[in-house]
């Protein structure tokens, strides 16, 4: 059996997921705001179930759900919710985004989602791997219907997207009266160019706040922004 990646208070077998723990899925769960102390979180696409946990570590939230299609991801994700501290506050539902908007009548005060989102098509000649990442899995679309559907009038929603995606991304946002209230546009070092954005929506039009993350000054040396969101994860930080 692969080794497990180890974080500061859990560990995530991730060998029959197709999308491995990357920066996207750890800067969400660290970037994500608890500032209105969420009661119920839903993870969409959970994957690994590194977001949920990240969230159970950071929050006091009674119920940390989180769903997933593809079946090897979503059996590994229950694996991890079960071995880690906060069993009794995760589950994870082996579902398509469809089915549990149909099914569901709870509204949660806080949804985040890493979603796939190569909208261009990508082969890297594994399957399942390309399907992870590729948006026609879950188009945006889909998944702020979703969300609009799912979250609580007061609720949030954070997500990581392409920073080239993000203009379509807040248009068909609106469409769904979800509104930026915080976007960080995240690149890799002081030379590259912005790759990610991270945004957090609510209901309602407001005026927002833009910040910008850099992650590395050079290889290995990251800038302490980076340091001071994911020390609480990462072993070496």
């Amino acid at each position: 059996m692969a080794e497990p990646f180890l974080f500061k208070q859990f560990k995530i077998h991730q060998d029959r997921c197709a999308m491995k723990i990357g920066t996207d899925g750890v800067l969400l769960g660290a970037w994500t705001s608890l500032e209105q102390q969420p009661l119920s979180i839903l993870d969409i696409g959970a994957g690994t179930g590194i977001i949920a946990l990240m969230l159970a570590q950071r929050s006091n939230a009674d119920s940390i759900d989180a769903m997933e299609i593809n079946e090897d991801a979503y059996e590994q994700c229950m694996e991890n919710f079960e071995s880690s501290d906060w069993a009794d506050r995760l589950f994870c539902y082996h579902a398509s985004l469809d089915e549990f908007v149909d099914e569901l009548d709870d509204k949660y005060d806080l949804i985040v989602s890493n979603p796939p989102f190569y909208s261009e098509m990508v082969s890297s000649g594994d399957e399942s791997r390309d399907t992870a990442r590729q948006s026609q899995s879950m188009p945006f679309e889909e998944l702020l219907s979703g969300v609009a559907q799912l979250m609580s009038l007061n609720g949030t929603f954070s997500t990581i997207i392409p920073y080239k995606e993000e203009e379509e991304f807040l248009n068909l946002a609106r469409n769904f009266n979800l509104f930026p209230k915080r976007i960080t546009r995240v690149k890799g070092n002081p030379k590259s160019e912005i790759k990610r954005s991270l945004i957090e929506f609510q209901f309602g039009d407001i005026a927002g706040t833009t910040s910008n993350l850099t992650i590395e000054l050079e290889r290995h040396k990251y800038t302490r922004e980076y340091v001071d969101l994911t020390k609480d994860f990462y072993l070496k930080m």
